[in-house]
């Protein structure tokens, strides 16, 4: 691995993963032709020249930083070899053999004191600031637009043609496959299954709050986007075995019940909470297949590649089963894998490269209305976060590697 091996031994592909490790991803195409020895020789000259003044918006003050703690580990690596070993090219100034009780001379000491910047548990901590006022504002998003859904859900009800007077739409799946019963059953249980391991892993996260404040903005803005396309144009229902709810014509009171009752169940038919129709398009029970996924490997180790496989057996089953039980035409369907994805895969990139985070003609993410928002969460965020896990607990602090240790040494 690369971290068992000296740093200025590093081929230029331990480079690579190094960058990619420590979150710095954008410098890898800068970097590509760069070994460990010469990137340690990198100033903050380097920095203000192309390519390096082209990748990152912080003038190299992040890269910088790692760069320090590596030389420092570089630094004690070579003295603690040289040392170990008693050459006597390890000792300074020629001295052929060491002082009594094996330690230099006091001179020959402070000759050999290097001056090299430690940079501080809080400038290191910095990069990804837990942030958790910024994460409670992204929920309050999240539940005022899955509400707003529940309420034009009820609103759009009253508008469905009666199944009688307008038939299902004609749709090529139902075509080739007669309804199962029991399918969205197991589509509304995969999807339960794949929010609990979401659930599990964000809280094991270490960077929960980031983490977290990413996937309430998403899926809110998800669900907003659906209140859009399903007040705009209401479909009639996809099957004739659909038993909805009789219309209230005004009754706002026991709309509210029914409302409430609805976000008490969490708006799952298995609950016997979501008895309304028209809230086809598109799939909300497809977002959440789809975007549990997503986050879920995109936050877990590339090496958990079962576990991986197993969440998207959960999300593919559960997506075909939503049209195997007829609930949801299949537009409806697809229609909501792309926004998720490509909502998830934009905003990942953005975050990801520093200079997507400032607003440019150059740039023309920063034109998507949500820009302001995004820019807000992720402003202090520099970098990839890292895929670190640790218990959520008041002895979450704890040291669980192993790491060198410094003391500090007077001279008189």
């Amino acid at each position: 691995m690369v971290s068992m091996k000296k740093v200025a031994a590093w081929s230029a592909e331990d480079v690579s993963d190094w960058l990619s490790k420590e979150g710095m991803p954008e410098y890898i195409e800068a970097l590509r032709q760069m070994d460990g020895h010469a990137m340690l020789r990198l100033t903050k000259a380097d920095f203000q020249n192309p390519p390096l003044s082209l990748v990152s918006s912080d003038g190299g003050e992040q890269m910088m930083e790692r760069l320090e703690t590596l030389r420092l580990e570089n630094h004690m690596e070579a003295h603690k070899n040289g040392h170990a070993n008693g050459h006597a090219g390890g000792l300074p100034n020629g001295t052929s053999k060491p002082q009594r009780n094996g330690t230099l001379g006091r001179k020959d000491l402070r000759m050999e004191m290097v001056h090299i910047p430690i940079p501080t548990m809080e400038a290191m901590r910095s990069s990804f600031p837990a942030e958790w006022r910024k994460t409670g504002i992204a929920f309050f998003y999240a539940v005022v637009c899955f509400v707003t859904t529940t309420v034009v859900i009820s609103v759009v009800h009253e508008r469905v043609p009666p199944k009688e007077h307008t038939p299902p739409l004609p749709d090529k799946f139902f075509d080739l496959f007669n309804r199962v019963e029991w399918a969205f059953s197991i589509c509304e249980i995969n999807g339960m299954l794949l929010v609990g391991l979401w659930l599990i892993q964000w809280i094991l996260l270490k960077h929960r709050s980031i983490i977290g404040r990413r996937f309430f903005f998403i899926v809110g803005t998800l669900y907003m986007y659906r209140c859009i396309t399903m007040y705009i144009t209401t479909l009639p229902v996809p099957g004739m075995h659909f038993k909805c709810s009789p219309k209230l014509l005004g009754n706002w009171e026991a709309q509210m019940r029914r409302i409430m009752k609805m976000i008490a169940g969490g708006g799952l038919s298995i609950t016997g909470s979501h008895t309304m129709c028209g809230d086809y398009l598109y799939s909300g029970h497809t977002v959440m297949l789809t975007l549990t996924y997503l986050f879920i490997r995109e936050y877990s180790p590339k090496r958990f590649w079962w576990y991986h496989w197993f969440c998207w057996i959960l999300s593919a089953v559960g997506i075909f089963c939503i049209l195997l039980a007829h609930d949801h035409y299949t537009v409806d369907v697809v229609v909501a894998y792309f926004i998720t994805t490509r909502l998830f895969w934009w905003y990942h990139t953005m975050a990801n490269q520093q200079s997507l985070k400032e607003t440019s003609q150059s740039n023309p993410f920063s034109r998507v209305w949500w820009y302001r928002p995004f820019q807000y969460f992720e402003e202090n965020v520099n970098g990839m976060v890292p895929r670190n896990y640790q218990l959520p607990f008041s002895w979450r602090a704890l040291q669980w590697n192993r790491g060198l240790k410094y003391s500090r040494l007077d001279i008189q």
